[in-house]
């Protein structure tokens, strides 16, 4: 691979702050952090910043991908991966593991390394275990390097929905009702597992939701309307995740709400309504991003209402101590009450998500917004805060 159009040593360059946006990963979610980190590299502003992709392919080489977002997108109903993007089939770019050194280098089989330049910033577009659960934020806390969005705990708390919910009923936000099997649960007695399901089905009434605990983007999730779903539904869950999580189904609205920090702390967005599908059971991966099933931005909610919510959305971005950014999913139920579903700490972002749409309609557009991002992790060093 040629090495001549890469960025070079700082000694060499304009020195603009170099932002390393990392995306792909080994999650059932690649594809749509592909999409993700297409998006954000079109529209990172390129006389602010100097722009580095890493891709991580989804066994989990760093790869050096081309920096080219028209092929980073959907097309006839199929996600984009890193490997289709990678510079190399065999190449790998090294991160720094030293606080004072924030160089990265990329290497070759039978190559002499080459320096690509310190990164002064990392902006993480990865869904999902791997990236998007404190994995990755530990990585970069070690090596001194700062990042946008939530550190260790809250990338944790919010990627693991078991936890999540233990949190937020500590902190006085309602949840509903759920049920959680545990690995060790499943493999010592199917059985006794399978009817504790069952019991719950028996207090809280059908359908359910069977969904792995530490997954996003709707995958893995099914609607169950009765016990002959229950077992294909079961295994679903656990070929994403050993641990599965079970939740009653909730009447109500379907309503998201945006936390963006900013100096003087987080704010709040103008709610989205998600509207029931048509051609879907619930809102599933294919309504989300195959059939873009539209959202209703701003929500059609009372004054009272919308400010109600805004406000439990910065509760939650405050409980999990979340920084950065936060979508808050909730529902508003029959009798006029939230409760908070759970929060995704890197939301979907492509130009359809409902995050950049809810901030579209607050009087901030997608360049604006991946701005006051990498800004906001600028500001903020990495180590306790």
């Amino acid at each position: 691979m040629s090495t001549e159009n890469l960025p070079q040593n700082p000694e060499q360059s304009s020195r603009k702050p170099r932002v390393a946006v990392v995306f792909g990963g080994r999650s059932s979610e690649h594809g749509i952090s592909v999409v993700t980190a297409g998006a954000v590299l079109k529209a990172v502003d390129r006389t602010k910043y100097e722009v580095l992709p890493i891709g991580i392919t989804r066994d989990g080489r760093w790869a050096l991908t081309a920096d080219a977002p028209e092929r980073m997108a959907i097309t006839d109903r199929r996600t984009p991966s890193v490997e289709e993007l990678a510079e190399s089939g065999d190449g790998g770019v090294v991160l720094p593991v030293d606080p004072a050194n924030r160089e990265v280098v990329y290497s070759e089989p039978g190559s002499v390394p080459k320096a690509l330049g310190e990164v002064d910033v990392v902006f993480p577009v990865l869904h999902g275990p791997y990236g998007e659960d404190g994995t990755l934020q530990g990585l970069l806390e070690l090596s001194g390097v700062p990042y946008v969005g939530s550190g260790v705990l809250a990338s944790a708390v919010g990627q693991d929905k078991e936890y999540m919910k233990r949190v937020f009923t500590s902190f006085g936000l309602k949840v509903g009702p759920y049920v959680v099997i545990r690995p060790r649960e499943w493999q010592q007695d199917e059985s006794a597992a399978r009817k504790k399901i069952v019991d719950f089905a028996g207090e809280h009434g059908w359908p359910l939701f069977v969904k792995p605990a530490r997954a996003g983007s709707s995958i893995g999730i099914t609607k169950v309307d009765d016990l002959s779903g229950l077992d294909e539904a079961i295994a679903e869950a656990q070929r994403h995740d050993p641990k599965i999580l079970v939740e009653a189904a909730l009447r109500g609205r379907e309503i998201e709400c945006g936390v963006l920090e900013f100096e003087d702390g987080p704010r709040a967005s103008a709610p989205a309504e998600i509207p029931p599908p048509d051609a879907h059971a619930y809102y599933d991966f294919d309504a989300k991003y195959i059939d873009s099933t539209p959202g209703i931005v701003p929500a059609p909610l009372t004054p009272e209402e919308t400010a109600e919510v805004q406000r439990l959305a910065v509760d939650a971005f405050d409980a999990a101590s979340c920084e950065g950014l936060v979508r808050a999913d909730f529902f508003l139920t029959e009798d006029g009450e939230f409760v908070i579903n759970e929060i995704n700490t890197m939301p979907g972002f492509t130009p359809i998500s409902m995050y950049p749409q809810m901030w579209q309609a607050s009087g901030i557009s997608y360049p604006e917004l991946v701005d006051n991002l990498i800004q906001a992790a600028l500001r903020r060093s990495t180590g306790l805060r």
